[in-house]
């Protein structure tokens, strides 16, 4: 009998996750070379480190089943909450954002971010439970599962606070419950409180966008009890956001507020914003050339190897590095699409979409805010900003993928291809 071949790795995520990290790599390098502190100008070795040892685990999870995964997956979500419960008491801050409590720490030594292995967990943890429904809800009760889900862990990582990862776990949700076949006008409804919490500080705004609210309510008529819930809610979000807003730290404060308008503050608030942009604008079509950068060089770029290292690239390699950077993230996108399109099981295809949400939003928010379009919340860039939890999770992701893209094809079966 002619022994079962294993099926061939997908090649194309594989090269493109490792040229996003080689190229993130060189950036985290070029990101050190300044003429103000050495203090990040060897960083760049520990991120090769923690890259190869991503790649390790990558490999190894390659080699295991899906099943293996769906059956880890309660045990991976509970540990993950039970770490970032333990981080209210003994979490510690890092950087610009020294009063959040997002990181472990012994001894002074930070060992990593449990918030990094909570949003793989809630990725897998929401697909057993989406894949377990024999249709997609129609209505907002049938969303509470998912939504206890993600809450648990998101109320969590606010209390720290951590507004850039909470960002992402509510982009993971939505995606997924997306993908599962949830109806757009029921996701509308279900995100119609999130909406009215960001709009009520224009009321002219939120009044707009109540009566749209109130236009859809009536054209899908849903279930009184929950057309009364969702007016509430709505309505409950105008009134506290205030409160809200008084319970953030003034750090984050400040960023919403430059957001709006950047020259507002441009020595302290500010600064960061507009020195990004700075750096991005003088960058020209081929950049100042590698490790030249003059805003990175005299240190006027902040946090510049690990949240704001996209203008890095933007002023050293131009416009056509950029271009680079996000061709590859456009093709890995579109790579793991289709992994979780032609997943062989619901489960697989809504790990590989909900993982590839949690990369499309970082991307996003990270890009957006360092151009000015979103506000300024301290999300790093997927395989190029400097961290080792977040490289460590980027490739777990990665070895998820391929195995997905693998048992997708016959791998699980043994089969011949």
């Amino acid at each position: 009998m002619r022994p079962a071949q294993r099926v061939p790795e997908d090649w194309p995520l594989l090269v493109i996750a490792l040229a996003l990290t080689t190229f993130g790599i060189a950036m985290v390098y070029s990101a050190g070379q300044t003429d103000v502190s050495t203090i990040v100008a060897k960083v760049w070795r520990t991120q090769v480190m923690w890259a190869l040892l991503g790649i390790g685990v990558a490999y190894t999870i390659s080699r295991t089943s899906v099943r293996l995964l769906e059956w880890g997956s309660v045990w991976m979500y509970l540990g993950a909450c039970v770490m970032l419960l333990a981080l209210l008491f003994i979490g510690k801050g890092a950087g610009t954002a020294a009063s959040t409590k997002s990181w472990i720490a012994i001894g002074g030594v930070r060992l990593g971010q449990p918030s990094e292995l909570a949003k793989i967990a809630v990725v897998l943890m929401l697909a057993r439970v989406l894949s377990a429904q024999r249709t997609a809800p129609t209505s907002l009760a049938g969303l509470w599962p998912p939504v206890l889900i993600t809450g648990v862990p998101w109320l969590l990582i606010m209390a720290q606070p951590d507004l850039g990862t909470g960002i992402v776990f509510i982009g993971v949700l939505f995606a997924m419950l997306f993908w599962s076949g949830v109806p757009w006008p029921l996701l509308l409804m279900a995100a119609s409180p999130g909406i009215s919490l960001i709009l009520a500080f224009g009321p002219g705004v939120w009044g707009g966008w109540f009566f749209l609210l109130l236009l859809l309510l009536w054209w899908k008529r849903p279930a009184w009890i929950e057309t009364t819930a969702i007016i509430a809610a709505n309505v409950a979000m105008g009134v506290i956001a205030p409160i809200l807003w008084d319970k953030l730290d003034p750090y984050q404060q400040n960023r919403l507020l430059v957001f709006l308008d950047p020259s507002a503050d441009p020595r302290a608030s500010g600064y960061h914003l507009i020195q990004s942009q700075v750096a991005i604008g003088s960058g020209g079509f081929l950049g100042k050339g590698f490790t030249l950068g003059s805003q990175k060089r005299l240190a006027f770029l902040p946090e510049q190897h690990t949240d704001f290292i996209f203008p890095v690239v933007g002023e050293e390699l131009g416009f056509l590095g950029v271009t680079l950077a996000l061709g590859l993230y456009t093709v890995l996108m579109l790579r793991t699409v289709r992994v979780a399109a032609r997943a062989s099981t619901p489960f697989a295809s809504l790990v590989a979409f909900g993982l590839t949400a949690a990369w499309f939003t970082h991307i996003v928010v990270n890009i957006g805010m360092t151009v000015g379009l979103m506000p300024i919340t301290g999300i790093p860039l997927p395989f190029f900003s400097y961290g080792g939890s977040f490289m460590l999770a980027c490739w777990m992701a990665v070895g998820i993928l391929v195995l997905v893209s693998a048992e997708g094809r016959g791998k699980a079966d043994g089969l011949v291809i």
